[in-house]
């Protein structure tokens, strides 16, 4: 079943992408899983054969093409492994920030390696004590002369040991009230003095995508750096969080129909009983539910993709599709593993894997709790 918003390009884009990634990715993906790192050369790979950021306008080296094929792009690095997360957030979350609200001076400094891959991108919101409370972050970057002094920790960062440029989430207004007015976005670059990385941290899943804590010490962020305008952060945030939290449904909604196909092949060739375990009656109803929550994910998830596509507003939607999707492949993760058996448990089938990278997709982006408390104000309640 096509989209409607897919059309014969992107169905080319596909075919291209497939086959890129199963030369240059499928072979080593167990590999960079076992080293918990996807090496840089892959990005750079990525940006000769055109599939970072085409959305970009051509002056910056990018295709001008539509959200169409930012799908496609998660889609198909998700099938792979959800472990492949960080390319995705490079593509559609951070680099758009820049597109948005950089000047076209920053423009010019930083997309066009954002495109070829020798920029890798982060976004650094979460700190040890705020996460999806935003307004309760600490990091402070006070103006002193020509540039401002940045100073705070940040966790949970992925593409952190990586990341070339890092939008660092900051308060340039400690004392602003409603706090959260007092926000504003810089960008960090590598190689600022003042600025490191701390540990690669050790996850439960997503082992090969790389997720860091970053330091900044009295970091000296140029006034150049400060991307839109000064204590409106936290409305760019809010703005550009609509897309992110659409793609995590989308991984998610790609993840639970993986996990249906494998277990579908499964239990048609895992006998028990002298029979095909897909013949027992009970596996029949849990591969009937988990078929049917599938399809209306699915279903749901186009109809929201359109409208994000055509512009239309759809913040609650995206709120519940992010909360429901991501919900309902955590119900699918657990079921395709119990019907799998013991064999669910080892390593060597990818059900494990699944069940271990699936949970995290409820908590990023905003917890589903939040998710609920958008939905929920939106409907006047």
């Amino acid at each position: 079943m096509s989209a409607r918003y897919l059309n014969e390009e992107h169905k080319i884009y596909r075919e291209s992408l497939k086959k890129f990634l199963d030369q240059e990715v499928r072979p080593y993906f167990d590999q960079w899983e076992e080293e918990r790192i996807i090496p840089r050369d892959l990005w750079t790979k990525m940006g000769e054969n055109g599939f970072l950021c085409p959305w970009v306008d051509e002056q910056y080296g990018g295709l001008e093409a539509d959200f169409g094929y930012s799908v496609v792009f998660n889609e198909e690095i998700e099938r792979v492994g959800t472990g492949m997360v960080g390319l995705g957030l490079h593509n559609d979350i951070v680099v758009p920030y820049f597109d948005t609200y950089g000047t076209e001076e920053q423009k010019e400094r930083w997309i066009p390696k954002c495109v070829t891959g020798e920029y890798i991108t982060a976004i650094a919101m979460t700190e040890p004590d705020a996460g999806s409370d935003l307004a309760g972050i600490k990091t402070t970057a006070i103006q002193q002369g020509d540039h401002y002094v940045l100073n705070g920790q940040k966790t949970f960062i992925t593409n952190g040991i990586h990341a070339d440029l890092i939008v660092v989430v900051a308060k340039t207004d400690p004392d602003a009230v409603p706090p959260h007015k007092g926000i504003s976005l810089f960008v960090v670059e590598k190689d600022m003095p003042g600025f490191s990385r701390g540990r690669k941290l050790d996850k439960i899943g997503l082992h090969s995508q790389d997720t860091a804590e970053l330091f900044f010490e009295d970091v000296k962020v140029p006034k150049e750096n400060l991307l839109g305008e000064e204590g409106k952060g936290f409305y760019y945030l809010m703005d550009q969080l609509q897309q992110e939290r659409l793609t995590v449904a989308i991984s998610a909604q790609v993840a639970a129909e993986e996990m249906l196909q494998m277990t579908t092949e499964y239990v048609k060739e895992r006998k028990a009983f002298g029979q095909p375990v897909s013949k027992i009656q009970t596996v029949q109803h849990k591969m009937a539910e988990v078929a049917t929550e599938v399809r209306i994910g699915r279903s749901f998830l186009d109809d929201v993709i359109e409208h994000h596509m055509k512009s239309k507003s759809v913040v609650t939607e995206v709120s519940m599709a992010k909360w429901w999707i991501t919900d309902m492949a955590r119900r699918v993760a657990t079921t395709c593993m119990q019907l799998h058996g013991g064999y669910g448990y080892m390593e060597e089938y990818p059900i494990a894997r699944r069940y271990r990278d699936i949970p995290v997709s409820s908590i990023y982006a905003g917890t589903n709790d939040i998710m609920k408390n958008i939905i929920a104000k939106n409907m006047g309640l």
